[in-house]
């Protein structure tokens, strides 16, 4: 039995409840409870009792001396009041509110620590709840204390104790992960000395020394896995190496209705490069709303179809699959190609048809939406897989679409442009490529933020420019009126409120409430303009193309990030004619105004990536748990990006270790794969 396998019921004191409550704390084994690393610390070394300071937080060693006595007001609240002495004979009180159970303890002539503010005036210290300790308790206090997320009925004192006993008695068996040779290079300590050092620490070096081999072992692991999954991906897996004649590239070139920007170009033989490669694609491309992404998706269809297999483009929406559909119709069309859409809305005997056109190979270019997953699609020979907006799908459905091919070239397109340090993170296992310029004689957007006192002026704008025969999209952050969030603007008040503001003209409501169906119809009536006004929610934040759309309004826009900002910006200025986007905020914060000036400032959707990255912290830049992001126990992707760095350096040297899978140097790695379930592609495993 391995630490990672012994359930933590193994250590005294840990009965069905309290594993229970562990369990809420993702501890389950005892590996789980040696690695739940402490959030804070606190310098719980006594103070002299005539340096207490007043108002501080302070820890002192003290004698009790007399009786404690407990004050009731009412049945629950009480106040339990200590006389005691410090060690230089100075006289206080200990007060503890609402626990009168700790009378018990305090015995006359027993010694204690105990922390907590001081009041000069009252010559008291008011004690929180469970920071005090027995004379001869050294994991509580009389040293730096480690303070955990807690649960219910798992106090701190209690964690701190189970996890003193499990170093204490389990620490010989935690087992040594990074090779000697590394170690020595950047002068790591030990792993068992790390995890003695981050739970109970001598002092703040010994400290930084374990957070830092730490970090770097949480990274260093994560990294591996990605890596090696990358690797076998690419050197067990052979895929297609397709063909791309350069006349035939050149003519779907010449085809286009525009000319490729200098960054399409760039992009385009990065993707060409690596379909003619026997190692399977793995890209992703980023590029702001409106670079022309979207042709780079068309360019790797059509160069499957050349090989004579065929190639998937997967969407989030049924609006944007419909879109994608025209476009590939007008453009692959006329090169012998054929197109075909595939949403989970058609009608039985069209989608029979279209699963045969699929199965057959008639189909050469499937665009759909998550409906192309479903298990009765078959491909007679998928070559080359495109999602658009990579983050919407998670790993699970890129690879059922592996399964569906035989190792497809893998291409994902994402309009939020992430930083470089989320990017190794995230999607630490693809090739990226940045589409780091828009197409000439697209105009810039006008941003303007203004305060709610000029509400009116924005929406006497808007009527202006739907008297020109445009549109304008109005967001806001609710769905419906919250007792929760006082001033925050809502969908469906703002839409009753418009219909009025903006009689004679079309208004629409969207929000992630509607069923999947009344969406599309309220997207689509927007499309063909018999909605003049779209209000709606972030749902349109991944959306689709309406050129006439000239005006994004965001209300309360404090509360969304840049990166959410900028997608919405995104929606217009498709178009000839000129674009505004307003952000109307008050922000109460500092962070909240640094936001609206960079909006105002500029419009590269990776500087203002990194900016939301700065002010936000990764946690919460694409929104709660959508990300992938990995939730790291004790590294920070942004405080930490140079070790993510040199992490990921040191497992590209180790992977392309000719006997890395052999060596006894890389034993532990190698078991920690399996371990982690990474080596059951790998061939003889």
């Amino acid at each position: 039995m391995t630490l990672a396998t012994a359930p933590v019921s193994v250590l005294p004191g840990v009965g069905p409840q309290r594993l229970r409550t562990l369990g809420l704390l993702g501890i389950f084994t005892l590996l789980d409870l040696i690695t739940y690393y402490p959030f804070r610390y606190e310098d719980r070394n006594a103070q002299p009792g005539r340096e207490l300071e007043h108002g501080a937080r302070v820890t002192v060693r003290v004698t009790i001396d007399g009786a404690a006595g407990v004050k009731y007001r009412g049945k629950r609240a009480s106040t339990t009041i200590s006389p005691v002495v410090t060690e230089d004979f100075r006289r206080l009180h200990a007060v503890w509110f609402n626990q009168p159970y700790v009378k018990d303890q305090l015995k006359p002539g027993r010694k204690m620590t105990i922390t907590g503010k001081y009041d000069a005036n009252r010559r008291s210290i008011t004690v929180t709840t469970h920071d005090f300790a027995v004379a001869g308790e050294t994991v509580h206090s009389n040293r730096i204390v480690p303070v955990y997320n807690v649960k219910t009925d798992i106090t701190p004192k209690i964690l701190r104790n189970l996890i003193a006993q499990a170093v204490k008695t389990y620490s010989a068996d935690i087992p040594e992960l990074l090779p000697l040779a590394l170690r020595q290079k950047y002068r790591l300590i030990d792993r068992i000395e790390a995890i003695h050092e981050i739970h109970f620490p001598q002092n703040s070096d010994t400290l930084h020394q374990a957070r830092r081999r730490l970090i770097f072992e949480e990274f260093f692991l994560f990294q591996l896995k990605l890596q090696a999954f990358r690797w076998i991906h690419r050197h067990e897996q052979p895929g297609v190496a397709h063909t791309a004649p350069d006349d035939a590239v050149a003519k779907f070139v010449q085809g286009l209705p525009f000319a490729m920007t200098g960054a399409q170009t760039r992009v385009a033989g990065e993707i060409l490069r690596d379909m003619q490669s026997k190692m399977p694609m793995n890209r992703l491309v980023q590029g702001d709303v409106g670079s022309g992404k979207t042709i780079l998706a068309f360019l790797a269809a059509y160069v499957a179809v050349l090989s004579g297999n065929q190639g998937a483009i997967l969407v989030p929406t049924e609006i944007l699959a419909e879109q994608h559909f025209r476009s590939a119709v007008e453009l692959l069309e006329p090169l012998g190609v054929k197109s075909v859409l595939l949403v989970g809305s058609q009608k039985e005997k069209e989608r029979r048809e279209v699963l045969a056109e699929i199965e057959s190979g008639d189909a050469q270019v499937i665009i759909g939406t998550h409906a192309l997953l479903e298990e009765g699609v078959r491909f007679r020979s998928l070559s080359v897989v495109v999602t658009d907006e990579q983050h919407r799908f998670g790993v699970e459905q890129r690879s059922i679409f592996r399964q569906k091919g035989h190792a497809p070239d893998v291409l994902f397109m994402s309009a939020t442009p992430i930083p470089r340090t989320l990017a190794m993170s995230v999607f630490g296992d693809l090739d990226v490529s940045l589409v780091d310029e828009l197409p000439a004689g697209r105009k810039p957007i006008q941003t303007f933020w203004i305060t709610p006192d000029k509400e009116e002026r924005s929406l006497r704008f808007i009527r202006s420019e739907l008297a020109k025969g445009r549109q304008a999209y109005i967001v806001c952050p609710l769905v419906e009126e919250s007792e929760k969030v006082e001033g925050v603007v809502n969908a469906t008040d703002l839409y009753a409120m418009l219909k009025d503001w903006f009689a004679g003209f079309e208004v629409g409501l969207m929000h992630g409430k509607l069923r999947p169906a009344e969406k599309e119809d309220v997207m689509r009536r927007f499309v063909n303009n018999e909605t003049q006004v779209l209000v709606s929610t972030t749902v349109i934040e991944v959306g689709v193309n309406v050129p006439n759309a000239t005006v994004m309004m965001v209300y309360n826009a404090e509360r969304f990030g840049l990166a959410q900002l900028h997608q919405l910006r995104g929606r217009v200025g498709r178009g000839e004619h000129a674009s505004s986007c307003i952000l109307m905020s008050k922000p109460d914060t500092e962070a909240g105004e640094e936001r609206m000036k960079a909006m105002v400032a500029t419009q590269n959707g990776f500087l203002l990536a990194e900016k939301d990255l700065e002010l936000r912290g990764p946690g919460e830049f694409f929104g709660v748990r959508q990300s992938g992001i990995p939730d790291f126990k004790i590294g920070d992707l942004l405080q930490d990006a140079k070790i993510m760095q040199v992490a990921r350096d040191e497992v590209q040297t180790c992977i392309r270790t000719p006997d890395f899978w052999t060596l006894p140097s890389f034993a532990q790695l190698v078991d920690f794969l399996k371990q982690e379930k990474v080596l059951l592609q790998r061939a003889g495993d």
